[in-house]
C-alpha cells in the first residue's frame, strides 16, 4: 500500500485551512491534492485533534497486527486438525 505524503498533522492542518474560511479549492490546489482526496480525509479526519489521529493510527496498527495474529493461529488449527483427521 501506498504511504501518504501526508502525516496526521499535516492532514488536520490543511482541514483546519479550509474550516477557517478557506475555499476547498483553494486549499487543494495549494497543498496539490485532489478534492476527492481532501473529502475522503474530512470524513476519516474531521471534528479531530492531532493526539486523536495518532491514537487512531496506533489503533489501526494494533488491530492489524491481531488480525495477522488470529489468521495465522486458525491457518495454524486448521492444519493440525487435517493432519490429525488422517486415518494411518
Amino acid at each position: 500500500m501506498k504511504r501518504s505524503r501526508f502525516g496526521e498533522e499535516q492532514i488536520i492542518a490543511v482541514l483546519r485551512e479550509q474550516e477557517a474560511g478557506v475555499s476547498t479549492a483553494d486549499v487543494c490546489r495549494k497543498h496539490e491534492i485532489s478534492s476527492s482526496m481532501f473529502y475522503a480525509w474530512k470524513a476519516k479526519f474531521g471534528g479531530m485533534d492531532v493526539s486523536e489521529a495518532k491514537r487512531l493510527k496506533a489503533l489501526e496498527d494494533e488491530n492489524a497486527k491481531l488480525k495477522r495474529l488470529l489468521a495465522e493461529a486458525m491457518l495454524d488449527n486448521t492444519a493440525l486438525k487435517d493432519l490429525l483427521s488422517k486415518k494411518w
